[in-house]
């Protein structure tokens, strides 16, 4: 919690100092009216991952430093995005006694976590085409797929959030973004303890009157610690010697085993 009112601490001094340089002495020219500026800080850009895990919640706060006139009311999409990949999905079909996977789509570059949070629904916050080409919202994140045949399927598209949603792994939540003053907000980043491993991604949009005023990215790390880091690491660089490794220290407790439970 210290470290919490310690970070929003520091936005709102990050904040007035901005506001203080930007503001132009008494008599100079105006100036043309800038994009808004954002400052963010995360409260840890590091989850370290140990057999005990089940889960961690990062505090991410913002501040759109020197708002212009007239533009105090804002609203805020914020989309984390988790490492990505291909994903399969299939779908079963029964062919007289058996049910067979008869058919399936194929999904690139799709991230393995996915949380969309606002401070209201995205849906009010901007136009449909203001959210597809800003690819707000988890339908943006997954892209239609042709079938072989040659005709779209949106029940795939819709089975892989059902079930990325079943394992926590994609969520939207438009009521997480806070906003503590008119321009500092405040939100919270939930991770289950099944986050996968690798590079999250944080974008930051701020609206004003379903326009976009500004943005930003920030990023955190899934990593394992300790023995679990040592494992993993043996395994997906040296896998041979792992490999082995595991081999010898079975063979090792077989005959400890038989050494033990040894009959005379």
């Amino acid at each position: 919690m210290r470290r919490l009112i310690a970070a929003a601490l520091v936005m709102l001094v990050c904040a007035t100092l901005a506001s203080a340089q930007q503001r132009p002495a008494a008599g100079a020219p105006k100036k043309p009216a800038e994009p808004e500026k954002l400052i963010a800080s995360l409260s840890r850009d590091r989850i370290l991952i140990q057999s005990q895990f089940a889960g961690e919640t990062l505090a991410l706060f913002v501040v759109v430093a020197d708002p212009p006139p007239g533009k105090s009311v804002y609203d805020a999409v914020v989309t984390v995005r988790g490492p990505r990949g291909a994903v399969g999905v299939r779908r079963k079909m029964q062919s007289g006694p058996l049910w067979l996977n008869l058919d399936n789509r194929k999904y690139i570059a799709i991230p393995a976590f996915l949380a969309v949070l606002a401070n209201r629904d995205a849906a009010v916050i901007a136009s449909e085409e203001v959210r597809e080409d800003l690819r707000i919202g988890i339908q943006a994140q997954i892209p239609q797929q042709t079938a072989v045949r040659g005709a779209n399927d949106p029940e795939f598209r819709a089975a892989l959030q059902r079930i990325r949603e079943e394992q926590s792994l994609f969520y939207e939540d438009f009521e997480a973004v806070n906003f503590i003053t008119p321009n500092v907000l405040r939100t919270a980043i939930t991770l289950p303890g099944t986050a996968p491993l690798g590079r999250y991604d944080i974008d930051i949009a701020v609206f004003n009157a379903g326009a976009l005023h500004a943005r930003k990215t920030l990023a955190f790390t899934v990593e394992k610690s300790g023995i679990e880091q040592i494992v993993y690491r043996l395994a997906h660089v040296f896998p041979l010697a792992y490999g082995i490794l595991t081999a010898l220290i079975a063979l090792f407790f077989g005959w400890l085993a038989s050494v033990i439970f040894r009959r005379d």
